[in-house]
């Protein structure tokens, strides 16, 4: 993350909020964590949002994440989560019928 966290979230530096909090505790940046931290706050976070919406996951989609982690360099793994986050974030989903 090379931009401070107010970029990505509402966050106001100076806001006594969680995000400041972590802010001054981590850097603006997350510097002050190791890319396992930052992984396991991506997979909590993850997990979280997911359990909120609506609908199955189907079985294949599993599937093709295994042959992922199996066959992809950590670089393209990597890339893949930030391609997934951007989707999800600005709205590019498919609707299960």
């Amino acid at each position: 993350m090379s931009k401070p966290l107010g970029y990505y979230t509402a966050y106001t530096p100076g806001d006594d909020s969680l995000l400041d909090e972590v802010q001054r505790k981590y850097g603006s940046a997350f510097e002050k964590m190791s890319k396992r931290e930052k992984l396991s706050i991506l997979m909590i976070l993850a997990s979280s949002l997911g359990c909120q919406l609506d609908g199955g996951v189907r079985g294949e989609i599993y599937s093709i994440a295994r042959e992922m982690t199996d066959q992809l360099s950590l670089s393209d793994q990597a890339g893949i989560m930030e391609a997934i986050i951007s989707q999800i974030r600005w709205g590019q989903n498919y609707e299960q019928q």
